[in-house]
């Protein structure tokens, strides 16, 4: 399969590695000093493109790859509120896109097992409940794509919380917090050097605490699971999430 990258970071890299020792070809890499070759042309090269840039250049990444008529596969967080129009805009125009908060294969089993869990606990309301996310200091974006998608898990199963609300805390310093009121989710981001992403869930009461945590060893569990997105979706018409992809069917 030849697959295009669209972003060509720590990231891409690993996803280059990963996809070219699964035997795919990557026949277009973009980053912030070739963009004029961002081109319907190159792009029609690739089966699939793999997008993994900014916050800032995700948008016009996907119209490119919507006017090429290029499957893409998007990783890139930080612009999901313009998901309902683009989801109807690659509809309509026959396109493909999958996107994931995270790609990892741990994580998607974190986030099944975090909804599983939130319905129980939705049983004993004297537990309390928060997030905590941890990543490397150069991630553009607060909270973490997968915090959102953990709390969002959280909230849909939860009666107590309503809506997630963000603290950004820098190391050493106290969380403040005294503005989160009992119906919102606090997501608590810290931003720590070389952390390639940790997230714990944590119910808290008088009597005991629990935690479940996934912690990321280091990138190459996202950038395989961004190859094997490629892999399933190439073939495919429609708008994708993970959860599709992902379908544990229990």
């Amino acid at each position: 399969m030849n697959i295009a990258l669209l972003g060509y970071g720590k990231m891409g890299k690993i996803i280059e590695k990963i996809a070219t020792d699964r035997k795919h070809n990557i026949v277009l890499k973009i980053d912030f000093y070739n963009q004029q070759d961002l081109t319907a042309e190159n792009l029609q090269k690739a089966d699939v493109v793999i997008e993994f840039s900014t916050p800032g250049s995700v948008l016009n990444n996907i119209n490119r790859c919507f006017d090429a008529r290029i499957p893409v596969v998007v990783g890139t967080t930080g612009w999901y509120q313009h998901i309902p129009e683009l989801k109807q805009q690659c509809l309509s125009g026959n396109n493909t896109l999958l996107y994931a908060s995270n790609f990892s294969i741990g994580v998607n089993i974190f986030f099944h097992v975090n909804k599983v869990l939130a319905r129980i606990m939705n049983n004993y309301s004297y537990y309390d409940v928060q997030v905590e996310e941890i990543h490397h200091t150069q991630k553009l974006d607060s909270p973490s794509g997968t915090a959102i998608t953990i709390a969002e898990g959280i909230i849909e199963n939860l009666d107590t919380k309503s809506e997630w609300v963000n603290v950004l805390t820098a190391e050493g310093d106290e969380t403040n917090d005294e503005h989160v009121t009992n119906d919102q989710l606090l997501i608590e981001s810290f931003r720590i050097d070389s952390v390639p992403g940790t997230h714990t869930v944590i119910y808290d009461s008088e009597v005991d605490s629990i935690e479940f945590k996934h912690t990321a060893h280091n990138r190459n569990g996202f950038a395989l699971g961004a190859v094997l997105a490629a892999e399933w979706v190439a073939s495919k018409k429609g708008f994708f999430s993970a959860e599709e992809m992902f379908d544990f069917g229990i």
